[in-house]
């Protein structure tokens, strides 16, 4: 599959999610339009429970919507079944959340690593140590992440993030499981590679300073997603 980067990473058209609950059906999107150009940095913010997840998923194609069109890396996602999805993330997508996600049974290094050999990337050992070394963690990469800090933990889930130089990253919350000094390090450690690497971000948070560090901030409300005005 071949990248044209001429024109948008990623759009949505008309997307609505709706949910049963209960017996009434919930409605978490409404008609939302989005257009994110390639290597623009985009927060969604958002009270908990505006949708903001909920769009996050979506718009990866880890979840579909009720309505709507969806365009991933040039893709049309909303009409794939989950195997045809996970193959265009496959090529040009990575994710950082706010529980890291790390395999317990690998140490740092090997969890780099994995989406590297999955990628049959040459020099995968080479690549993943230099990520680490690059997110100051060059001293522990035969550590497990139960042998780490939870900031340490995030440290490993960025450069994982950023092995395979991926083309969209979307990061949920990737700061929530931190605390405040930790947290500013980890903002700098994200921003930092993102800008060297030149990668669309598209940013999930509460946090407002977080949000202001993008070049476009888009506030979920009641299910509708409007871009903030500076």
């Amino acid at each position: 599959m071949t990248l044209n980067k001429a024109v948008a990473s990623l759009s949505a058209k008309n997307l609505t999610k709706v949910v049963q609950s209960g017996d009434e059906p919930l409605t978490i999107l409404k008609g939302v339009n989005l257009e994110i150009k390639p290597g623009e940095t985009v927060a969604v913010v958002g009270t908990s429970g505006s949708g903001k997840s909920t769009l996050l998923g979506i718009l990866a194609g880890l979840d579909k919507s009720t309505a709507g069109e969806v365009t991933l890396l040039n893709q049309p996602i909303q009409t794939m079944n989950e195997d045809e999805r996970a193959a265009v993330r496959a090529q040009g997508v990575s994710f950082v959340f706010q529980n890291f996600h790390l395999l317990p049974g690998l140490t740092a290094l090997e969890n780099v690593m994995l989406p590297l050999e999955i990628q049959a990337i040459r020099g995968a050992r080479k690549e993943a140590q230099g990520l680490l070394e690059s997110v100051g963690l060059g001293n522990r990469l035969s550590h497990y992440p139960n042998q780490l800090s939870g900031g340490e933990q995030q440290r490993v889930a960025i450069a994982r993030a950023f092995a395979g130089r991926p083309e969209v990253l979307f990061a949920d919350e990737p700061t929530g499981n931190l605390d405040r000094t930790t947290g500013a390090q980890i903002e700098d450690l994200l921003f930092n590679l993102n800008r060297d690497a030149g990668t669309t971000l598209v940013l999930v948070t509460h946090d407002e300073k977080l949000a202001a560090r993008c070049q476009r901030q888009l506030r979920m409300s009641d299910g509708t997603l409007v871009e903030e005005i500076e």
